[in-house]
């Protein structure tokens, strides 16, 4: 018997390279049924559907995977997960293709990496979401003056009721969480 058989009757894909193996060993089992898709309350959104991409890793196909932005809209919300019917952790795999794209410098969708950077700044300086600080730290992060103005009229009428209010930011000491994200960078260094 030929290793390729011998892979295969073991049920792991000669294929799959070694950074993808790990997500196709999550998806590896799914039937296609489209669960995953008609519990997305974002596939309207979604370039290919999340069953298309589970699909295009099952063949490895990595240059579809990563110049799609299906995983970037993946809001983890779980409905995928609780409805699939083989119980695959889809909205775990779909994390590991954010985490993948961002350490292949693969990013078709560039917003929501940087979104997502910010805010756990925000988070790690404050312990919580200074929005204000957020949005401004994001928009200045995209060196895009025309995204700003597409959203002034929601910040202007967000403030009017009350429901985020302008802070000043904290530039110099420690973060309140600051310790707890240094131990959380040993602990992702050693593992």
């Amino acid at each position: 018997m030929d290793h390729a058989s011998e892979v295969a009757q073991q049920g792991i894909s000669p294929h799959v390279s070694e950074p993808m193996r790990h997500i196709w060993e999550k998806v590896k089992a799914c039937m296609q049924c489209g669960t995953c898709t008609g519990s997305c309350p974002n596939s309207h959104a979604m370039d290919i559907t999340p069953r298309a991409l589970w699909r295009l890793v099952q063949f490895n196909l990595k240059d579809d995977i990563f110049s799609s932005k299906t995983f970037w809209l993946c809001s983890s919300c779980y409905y995928c997960t609780l409805r699939c019917p083989r119980g695959l952790p889809l909205t775990e795999a779909m994390g590991d293709l954010k985490r993948l794209a961002v350490s292949f410098g693969k990013m078709a969708e560039k917003r929501s990496p940087v979104f997502y950077r910010v805010f756990l700044e925000t988070v790690r300086r404050y312990g919580r979401v200074r929005e204000m600080e957020m949005m401004a730290r994001y928009f200045m992060s995209l060196k895009n003056p025309m995204v700003p103005i597409a959203f002034t009229p929601l910040g202007i009428k967000l403030i009017a009721k009350g429901k985020i209010s302008p802070q000043f930011p904290s530039f110099f000491g420690e973060g309140k969480l600051d310790a707890l994200s240094r131990k959380a960078k040993e602990v992702e260094a050693g593992s």
